[in-house]
């Protein structure tokens, strides 16, 4: 946990943005694989953590915008509990660490909220997102637990939403001394990178460096030479000379903030000259957006920044045409990025998207837009210092995409589909960093993990075969 004064000052700022009703905010609980007591790792709800920082099952809070009050719900171990987990605080001595000095046993939790129901107060919450909390939920507010999520109160979404895009020191502090796990997973897959290598077994080597580091993977790892699949979980392959290899990865760190970024390397050590040709244009995109990334333009400015770089690139090799600036309005260049530059993170690896992604990732001044690939992009409101946000282009060459494009004669005057026919087997390319908004620029939070193809290469050679 942090100093018991963080969760007092964000409860109080949250205090100050609403001044009616109730928030019920909901803990996780423990979640079964195959029996009861079989469980996953357990991971605490993210605006449980902000708020509270109690990282352990069973808990509920309420505060009180009216009166200020604030109480945890929660049991006691008792000794059955004690002799398979070993001596474990009292609740009440958990919530003075939070700040809180009113405690009541879980089972309290539908007789407050009630009584706040019967006097006709509104009750806040943020949309549940696992079953057991919806039925919990739904029994507390007496409705049905398919109806809970729909009840979601907008306002209390948006002051969760504009505390936690902006990160404290204790956090910008947090994430960056994580970022020394993430650095050492993603050189160690490039050391792994070689021909008789599988997937799963460098999946598995970077899940045990995360987990040595202090804590869980952020996401499920993405580790595959068909780098052409945006999220691609399949572990199956084994490396073979000339493939690249895709790593997409993250760490959550001991107080459970996300790193998130990916590398491509080449398996052997060395890029062939096509694949160094669109490796480079990707480099150069994440350059000009981390270049662009600063205080006042908005995400969805920097989006189309990278967009223009891969298409003048691309122009360049002649795989696109025509004039960049219409092929970039038109989303031609979506052939190749069908997503966007990237999304916040924090807590969560796409912070706060249990929320809602649009009102995460915009507002009332900049609107998701509907045009392919773009529409894909989570993260497109103004940025402010402080706002850590990934910046993750990538070039693609999808075959079920570059099939259905040409059938459709779509974009005939801007991509050259004879010349991108010879690309369908080359995979996919992506290149990220997590970037911190600071007061004048950005910069890239912990040290930047290799990212120049004679870096990468030279990692790559360092490994063992």
């Amino acid at each position: 946990m942090f100093k018991t004064e963080v969760y007092i000052n964000r409860r109080t700022n949250l205090k100050n943005k609403l001044n009616k009703g109730i928030a019920l905010i909901m803990g996780n609980v423990e979640a079964s694989m195959n029996y009861p007591h079989n469980t996953y790792h357990f991971r605490q709800d993210s605006t449980f953590l902000y708020f509270f920082g109690l990282d352990y099952p069973g808990l509920a809070a309420v505060i009180d915008f009216e009166s200020g009050e604030e109480i945890l719900f929660g049991d006691d171990f008792t000794v059955d509990d004690i002799i398979w987990m070993g001596p474990q605080p009292k609740l009440a001595d958990n919530a003075q660490k939070a700040g809180i000095n009113k405690t009541f046993p879980f089972a309290r939790l539908q007789e407050v909220v009630k009584k706040a129901q019967e006097q006709g107060r509104p009750v806040h919450f943020t949309p549940p997102y696992r079953g057991k909390n919806m039925m919990t939920m739904g029994n507390t507010l007496g409705v049905h637990p398919g109806k809970v999520k729909e009840m979601a109160s907008v306002e209390f979404i948006k002051a969760c939403i504009e505390l936690r895009s902006t990160k404290e020191l204790c956090e910008l502090e947090e994430m960056e001394r994580h970022m020394g796990t993430a650095y050492n997973m993603h050189t160690t897959a490039m050391k792994l990178a070689h021909p008789g290598r599988t997937e799963q077994e460098i999946t598995g080597i970077i899940e045990g460096i995360s987990m040595s580091g202090g804590g869980i993977v952020s996401f499920p790892v993405i580790c595959s030479v068909r780098g052409e699949t945006l999220h691609n979980h399949y572990h199956g392959n084994t490396l073979k000379q000339g493939d690249l290899l895709l790593v997409d990865a993250g760490s959550e760190s001991p107080l459970h903030y996300a790193t998130d970024h990916t590398r491509t390397s080449p398996v052997g050590g060395r890029f062939t000259s096509q694949q160094k040709d669109i490796y480079q244009i990707v480099v150069d995109t994440n350059n000009a957006a981390l270049a662009a990334t600063k205080p006042g333009i908005t995400y969805k400015e920097c989006h189309m920044i990278a967009a223009r770089t891969i298409a003048c690139g691309l122009k360049e090799l002649g795989l696109m045409k025509g004039d960049v600036d219409e092929a970039v309005a038109e989303g031609a260049h979506a052939l190749f990025m069908p997503h966007g530059l990237g999304h916040m993170i924090g807590l969560d690896v796409h912070d706060m998207e249990d929320y809602d992604q649009k009102l995460v990732g915009y507002d009332d001044e900049v609107q998701p837009s509907s045009q392919f690939g773009l529409n894909a992009l989570r993260m497109g409101r103004r940025l402010h210092p402080n706002f850590v946000v990934t910046n993750e282009p990538g070039i693609y060459f999808i075959p079920a995409l570059i099939d259905k494009f040409r059938s459709e004669n779509k974009f005939t005057d801007f991509i050259n589909y004879e010349k991108v026919e010879k690309y369908k087997g080359f995979g996919g390319i992506r290149l990220e960093d997590d970037v911190l908004v600071t007061e004048t620029g950005s910069r890239i939070l912990g040290e930047r993990i290799p990212i120049n193809p004679e870096d990468v290469e030279k990692m790559v050679l360092s490994g063992t075969k």
